[in-house]
């Protein structure tokens, strides 16, 4: 239950030391990945731990995680990145990510020509899938993993690259929402920066991820699933995230309960980058067009 997480006084959250108080009022966690599970470089052990223990609680019914990502590939090549990091696959049941709802959209419109903009490590998003393809020219729909070498470069880069399709009226189709994503230290831009500058240059804009409804609702099916379709009341769910404007906005428009995560891409705007405890953040909530039901600095138990 939501309340469980929730400050007594309007417009507060609670702070947590960790979820094992609070942990028993949940049936899933939606868990975000880039952020709460790794930074981009190591593994934070005390998440997936924290993940592991939840699973192990006794209930009505099965207690579940599923890993719900902006990443912009399908949720098979998540989970080889995941053991990768050596998260262990006891921390989560399943992986939903906006590169399956990508796949879904592209499918949907396959025999229209369809370009690509992004690295190469992205492209796993067209396996499997009979699409037509088409150049920059020629494309009536462009689907967005990335930038190309996103250490050096910034949205604004593409503008001569977007100026073109916007005048063409070509959909954009954002397989990572994202702003920006963590790299070790570093802050690094991701597709939702290009799609984000489309949009003010009146391009059309289609996102597969959060803070959209879509994912969510998938996740939750996924999650059902699990369980022979067992319905699952929001009120028995939490979403684990490091970002206001995708994890927190998105839960909030689903209608269930969240944690931020401030040791992530807000760290240093919340005072926390360098491993200092969480102090007052009022000042930045009220900033904010959304608000989390709790705040904890590293997800653990």
């Amino acid at each position: 239950m939501a309340e469980m997480i929730r400050a007594t006084h309007p417009g507060e959250v609670a702070i947590l030391d960790g979820i094992a108080d609070v942990a028993s009022g949940f049936d899933l966690i939606l868990c975000d990945v880039w952020g709460v599970l790794h930074d981009g470089v190591h593994a934070h052990r005390g998440a997936s731990e924290a993940l592991t223990r939840f699973r192990a609680l006794p209930g009505a019914r099965p207690r579940r995680v599923v890993l719900l990502s902006n990443a912009p590939r399908p949720g098979q090549s998540v989970q080889g990145m995941l053991d990768a990091f050596g998260v262990p696959r006891t921390a989560y049941d399943a992986i939903v990510t906006s590169g399956d709802l990508t796949r879904r959209l592209m499918a949907e419109r396959a025999s229209a020509p369809m370009h690509h903009l992004g690295p190469d490590r992205d492209l796993p998003i067209f396996d499997g899938l009979d699409l037509a393809r088409g150049g920059p020219n020629e494309a009536a729909h462009v689907v967005v993993t990335g930038l190309l070498d996103d250490e050096v470069e910034t949205a604004a880069d593409y503008r001569g690259v977007l100026e073109p399709w916007a005048a063409r009226g070509v959909t954009l189709i954002c397989a990572n929402p994202d702003l920006v994503v963590e790299r070790g230290d570093r802050l690094i831009p991701c597709a939702g920066a290009v799609a984000a500058l489309y949009e003010e240059m009146g391009g059309a804009v289609v996102y597969a991820g959060k803070p959209h409804v879509p994912v969510y609702e998938a996740a939750l099916a996924t999650a059902q699933s699990l369980d022979d379709g067992a319905p699952l009341p929001r009120d028995r769910v939490l979403a684990v995230g490091d970002a206001i404007r995708t994890d927190i906005a998105g839960a909030r428009a689903f209608g269930i309960a969240s944690l931020l995560v401030a040791r992530g891409i807000h760290a240093e705007e919340l005072g926390v980058a360098a491993g200092a405890p969480i102090g007052d953040i009022a000042h930045w909530l009220e900033a904010q067009a959304v608000h989390p039901d709790g705040v904890i600095d590293l997800l653990r138990w």
